[in-house]
């Protein structure tokens, strides 16, 4: 089976947790790993399974001012923040708007302040959302990486993540065995 791995990430700690998730998938995929900005109509059509995530921004998905102000707060001198490389460009919820998916597998995740959900919001569930709106099957639930208020991951959730890449690639495994079955 072929993974991709698609993440949007500001300053680079989504991008560690998307290249963790692939490494857990590895077991059992093929795996791409892209940025969003490379993430093209034809690996989508090559893809079993979509691994889609993005870092939570006012609550939710990042919006282009959003964004915006991200790259703003990094260019800022003294910030201690830098930008991914890849930062630039649409972001994740341009990139599923313009998808034409069908039945594919799927699987959300976001990386987010660590705290209550309901005071963090959650980039996940409306990932899944968008995911599910266009066909996909999700096979987990959505999952979130936590952060720091110094912008760091939190000790632990790199390994989470190769745990959680592992989790989402057996569950994919067996839903395409149980729809070979099926058929």
């Amino acid at each position: 089976m072929r993974a991709l791995v698609v993440y949007e990430s500001m300053y680079g700690n989504t991008h560690t947790v998307a290249v963790d998730i692939a490494a857990g998938l590895r077991a059992t995929h093929e795996v791409t790993l892209v940025p969003v900005t490379r993430a093209t109509h034809e690996l989508v059509a090559a893809a079993d399974l979509i691994v889609a995530g993005c870092p939570t921004h006012m609550y939710r998905m990042p919006t282009a001012s959003s964004r915006r102000a991200a790259a703003e707060a990094a260019r800022k001198q003294g910030s201690g923040l830098n930008l991914d490389p890849d930062a630039d460009g649409p972001g994740l919820r341009a990139w599923l708007e313009g998808l034409n998916l069908g039945h594919v597998l799927a699987a959300s995740f976001d990386t987010r302040l660590s705290g209550v959900p309901a005071l963090t919001g959650r980039a996940s569930r409306g990932i899944a959302r968008r995911l599910g709106s266009h066909g996909c099957r999700l096979i987990v639930p959505p999952e979130s990486f936590l952060v720091s208020k110094q912008n760091v991951l939190l000790e632990g959730e790199s390994a989470r993540a190769r745990s959680w890449g592992a989790l989402v690639g057996e569950a994919a495994a067996r839903a395409a065995s149980t729809a070979n079955r099926r058929s």
